[in-house]
């Protein structure tokens, strides 16, 4: 077994405990009363397991990708439901953290993607949002030239200009190591390659100022 194979087992088993401890966490944030000593610490502890475990997930799906073990299974799916799905998983830690998440998307809207792959990026920049936002965070989906947008963007100060010139470029092994959010960016320009229909290939695009005055990250998949 070779190193790259050692290291993957290891991030996997290291997924699974972590997944437990969130598990866990979710239990005990249950149990308390909202007045306990403590237990206003809580909801930190859970974001930041739940941002690492999201960290975990992107590096192993990396792995798979790298050495072909992983292709995208593409399904027709109600975005609306999807978009509902995403908020349920994070609405916990959204209440926990006194941040309303909602969404904005037609009930008949319909895209063809792998429902997987796409739920481990929009869960990791909910994840992201939720520390730099002020109160808010919409996810919202619309059809644009061909391509279904998924969105998430929040009301926080916006993304800073490095990121902004980052996604311009393919990201180099360096830049990843550099930080989470470059690890964040490769991860989701991947996802979104992956998706094509004839000549059109999905793309990410990050921005400012938009619907909330912060930052907006969008998924165009074709």
């Amino acid at each position: 077994m070779v190193f790259n194979d050692i290291l993957a087992s290891i991030i996997h088993d290291m997924k699974n405990s972590l997944g437990m401890v969130l598990s866990r966490l979710d239990e005990v944030a249950d149990e308390l009363p909202a007045n306990a000593n403590g237990s206003s610490k809580i909801p930190g502890i859970q974001q930041e397991a739940k941002r690492l475990n999201n960290n975990l997930i992107e590096l192993l799906t990396l792995y798979k990708i790298e050495n072909e073990r992983i292709s995208p299974i593409i399904d027709e799916i109600n975005v609306q439901c999807f978009l509902q799905e995403s908020i349920a998983e994070n609405l916990s830690a959204a209440n926990s953290s006194n941040m309303e998440l909602t969404y904005d998307c037609p009930d008949d809207l319909f895209g063809y993607f792998d429902e997987v792959l796409l739920h481990s990026i929009i869960n990791n920049l909910i994840g992201n949002a939720m520390r730099y936002s002020e109160s808010r965070i919409e996810l919202s989906a619309l059809e644009n030239d061909g391509y279904l947008v998924l969105c998430v963007e929040d009301d926080g100060a916006g993304f800073p200009e490095a990121m902004l010139k980052a996604q311009q470029a393919e990201t180099s092994s360096k830049g990843i190591t550099s930080g989470r959010t470059m690890l964040g960016i490769h991860f989701a320009r991947l996802i979104a390659q992956m998706h094509q229909n004839n000549e059109k290939k999905g793309f990410i695009r990050l921005s400012n100022n938009g619907k909330l005055k912060g930052g907006c990250f969008s998924i165009y998949l074709p």
